[in-house]
């Protein structure tokens, strides 16, 4: 769940972007005592998310708008379902329309793709998990859609974890020291509930990482045989995660090579927002 401060300033940045001096079509043509009711409706199938800023562009675009019987994020729908009604200020319900919208489609498109995955990994013990590759500004938004269909996140940000790449290590390996010394000064600086995680791109490369201590190892492009390879040799002493170019067609069989984590930019990157529309009654 999104704190309602993080959400509203979020959505309020959005219909400030949309309408900064108000909405002049509404205001021009709509009557100030004119009445709108609107049922959010989908029409294609997939998963609801996006409920709770679907509600907040309504809610602050003006308080007196009812948002009723919105469906919960994770759910299930059908193309002709209705996910919500709305009854307020024709004004306001025209003005906040968009926006509302827009983050719905982008959310419940997240999440219909994620559920996808998942459906994919069914049978393994693999976790499907986001990245950063997030819209800027809407990162809170699109992890909960993510949980929304099924999947899991992964840090929030650069400063909730530690994630070791191939560019940290060439800086650090600049000063002579090896993989293992450069990462046991890291964690001797960090605080012992910091998790810590490397990434490593060929099998040679695992034991110097976890002679570290470290908590995850990320196998980065790896093929099939070198991640079951990657898997056997880790013998649990991390959470091995697979990481690079994951698609639909191919995240099953990377699942069940036995890895722990299977990391998808493509969730947020490249999600398509879903087709919902809100159909207006002004009366």
């Amino acid at each position: 769940m999104i704190p309602r401060h993080e959400l509203d300033r979020i959505v309020r940045h959005a219909l400030e972007e949309d309408a900064p001096w108000g909405d002049l079509t509404s205001q021009a043509l709509i009557p100030d005592e004119a009445r709108a009711t609107a049922t959010l409706r989908a029409r294609e199938p997939g998963v609801f998310a996006g409920g709770e800023a679907f509600e907040a562009a309504f809610r602050l675009t003006d308080p007196t708008i009812a948002v009723r019987g919105l469906a919960a994020d994770g759910t299930a729908f059908e193309a002709g379902d209705a996910l919500a009604e709305v009854e307020g200020p024709a004004r306001a319900v025209l003005t906040a329309e968009r926006v509302g919208l827009n983050l719905a489609q982008r959310m419940s498109g997240i999440a219909t793709l994620t559920a996808r995955f998942v459906a994919e990994v069914a049978g393994t013990r693999a976790r499907v998990v986001d990245t950063r590759k997030t819209t800027p500004g809407l990162r809170a938004l699109e992890r909960d859609a993510v949980l929304a269909g099924g999947g899991h996140n992964h840090r929030r940000s650069l400063s909730d974890a530690v994630l070791v790449k191939d560019n940290h290590l060439a800086v650090l390996l600049e000063r002579g020291l090896s993989v293992t010394e450069a990462l046991l000064e890291a964690r001797a600086r960090l605080p012992h509930t910091t998790h810590i995680e490397v990434e490593v791109d060929r099998l040679d490369q695992i034991e110097a990482v976890l002679a570290a201590g470290i908590d995850t190892i990320m196998l980065d492009n790896f093929s099939l045989d070198d991640l079951r390879a990657g898997v056997a040799q880790v013998a649990g002493r991390a959470l091995v995660e697979a990481s690079g170019g994951v698609r639909l067609d191919t995240v099953g069989a990377i699942a069940a090579t036995g890895v722990d984590l299977v990391s998808v930019g493509a969730l947020t990157h490249s999600a398509r927002a879903l087709d919902l529309g809100l159909d207006i009654r002004v009366g």
